[in-house]
């Protein structure tokens, strides 16, 4: 038994009458008969009494129609929800991102933003580090992630730069420089630099690296903490210093103080990372939208 078996089934019952029934699916009532003839055929069972005015449900018709008609439904149902799942307006997305990646206006914009225009959309978010988030996109167990770019991108993901920011000096209050208002890098050279290992965090490790090399010396690396708080705790407890994104600086912290660099200043990168073979239209939309989004002025939250 054929869909379009009980469709054309489900027309002529609704109309009473082939004619109709035919006009109304766009065929001619002749091959309409003719298929109602093979269901019953099929089924072992008159479905309709022919009359000069039309077609009546016989008791098996009757009983058909009552049987067939959620299927209909269903099957409407679920072509809805495939083509909601295919535009992106139903389903979920898994969005990973960086520490450093959240304290910017711009990702807590376009994840509001996103959940007002998509609100069918599961968000599943996951905080990590960059090469952590990008291995689990290629695990596919991330759709789409915003990152600190490393210096190499694995073949098999796109990275899209989204926006490049000023980096500045996280010191302890202890610190001889933390009464200047913008620093010579230089200054820091003696201080031990608290980073995220280049293991998990190339991207800031490497940002770090080359804004010291740029202010001519190679900075002494301790690399004992994973995520920006414990970095910036370890900085407010008097354990070394560090430099981090700008927008980090609303990580307000007793024991720690924030201060500009002078050239050249130091900035680092914020990209979107998402599989080159795999692609989910829910992070299809999302890119699209923080794309937007870079277009307007970002204010502060």
């Amino acid at each position: 038994m054929e869909l379009r078996h009980i469709r054309y089934f489900l027309v002529v019952a609704e109309e009473q009458n082939f004619t109709r029934a035919a006009a109304r699916l766009g065929i001619s009532q002749p091959p309409l008969s003719m298929q109602i003839k093979q269901l019953e055929q099929e089924i072992g069972a008159e479905l309709f009494y022919r009359t000069t005015n039309g077609a009546e449900l016989t008791a098996a018709g009757s009983a058909f129609y009552q049987a067939v008609k959620p299927i209909e439904q269903r099957l409407q149902a679920a072509v809805t929800t495939t083509q909601e799942v295919a535009n992106g307006s139903l389903g979920t997305l898994r969005l990973g991102y960086t520490g450093t990646a959240m304290l910017h206006p711009l990702l807590r914009r376009v994840i509001r933003l996103f959940q007002q225009q998509y609100p069918n959309i599961q968000l599943q978010l996951s905080e990590a580090n960059s090469l952590i988030l990008m291995e689990r996109l290629q695990r596919d167990e991330l759709d789409i992630a915003v990152v600190r770019p490393p210096q190499t991108t694995p073949p098999d993901l796109n990275m899209q730069i989204l926006l490049t920011e000023i980096m500045v000096a996280a010191l302890p209050t202890e610190h001889p420089c933390q009464a200047m208002t913008e620093i010579p890098l230089g200054l820091l050279q003696h201080d031990m630099f608290i980073v995220s290992p280049a293991t998990v965090s190339s991207g800031l490790f490497d940002a770090i690296r080359e804004a010291c090399f740029a202010h001519g010396f190679e900075p002494k690396m301790w690399q004992n903490a994973p995520q920006i708080v414990s970095i910036l705790s370890l900085v407010a407890a008097n354990l070394g210093v560090t430099l981090v994104p700008e927008s980090a600086k609303q990580l307000q912290i007793s024991g720690l103080r924030y201060r500009s660099i002078s050239a050249p200043t130091p900035t680092v990168d914020m990209a979107l990372a998402y599989p080159k073979l795999t692609h989910s239209q829910a992070a299809i939309n999302f890119s699209s939208l923080i794309h937007t989004l870079l277009k307007r002025p970002v204010n502060p939250d």
